[in-house]
C-alpha cells in the first residue's frame, strides 16, 4: 500500500470536497486563493493516486427506513472461510465486512428495517454452511460515526 503525502492545500481541498463534492473548480480556487488549473491538477493527482476514491452523496439510511443497525461477529470453518465471505458479500443487508484478529473471523455491519428483518439475516448466517457461531450486538444509538478525513489528522 503506497502512502500519499498530503500537504496543507490537499488537506483543505479534501475538507471542502467532503462538505460539498459538487463545488465548482472556480469556487474552490477562489476559496483557496489558487488558480483553477492548480485545483484541476491537484484533484487529478488525488484521484490518480487513489486518495479520492469517488465523488458521491451520503444517504441517511435511517430516513429511508433502514433504522436497525447491528454488528455481527462470526466464527467459521477455516476451510470454508473464503466461500463464506463471498456469500456474505452478496447479501444486501451487509453493509461492511471486516476480516479481524482474535477469537472471531469477521465483523459484519448489518442494516435492516426491523428487528424481524435482523432475525432473518441472523438465521441465514447461522444456517450458512461453514459458520460455526455468531455473536450479535444490536446498536441502541450511535454516539459518534466519523466518515470524513480531518485536515488536522496527518
Amino acid at each position: 500500500m503506497d502512502f500519499y503525502y498530503l500537504d496543507d492545500v490537499d488537506k483543505k481541498i479534501l475538507s471542502i470536497l467532503q462538505q460539498d463534492s459538487r463545488i465548482s473548480y472556480s469556487k474552490l480556487a477562489k476559496m483557496l486563493n489558487l488558480s483553477e488549473s492548480t485545483i484541476h491538477m491537484r484533484l487529478k493527482r488525488l484521484r490518480e493516486s487513489g486518495v479520492i476514491k469517488n465523488f458521491s452523496i451520503e444517504v441517511n439510511l435511517e430516513k429511508v427506513g433502514l433504522n436497525v443497525l447491528a454488528f455481527v461477529l462470526i466464527k467459521a470453518d477455516p476451510k470454508r472461510y473464503e466461500e463464506i465471505l463471498k456469500e456474505i458479500y452478496d447479501m444486501k443487508e451487509i453493509y461492511e465486512i471486516y476480516d479481524v484478529t482474535g477469537e472471531y473471523y469477521a465483523l459484519l455491519k448489518v442494516r435492516v428495517s426491523s428487528k424481524e428483518e435482523l432475525a432473518k439475516v441472523l438465521d441465514k448466517l447461522g444456517n450458512m454452511p461453514g459458520i460455526t457461531s455468531t455473536y450479535t450486538m444490536f446498536v441502541l444509538r450511535t454516539i459518534k460515526e466519523k466518515r470524513m478525513f480531518d485536515e488536522d489528522e496527518k
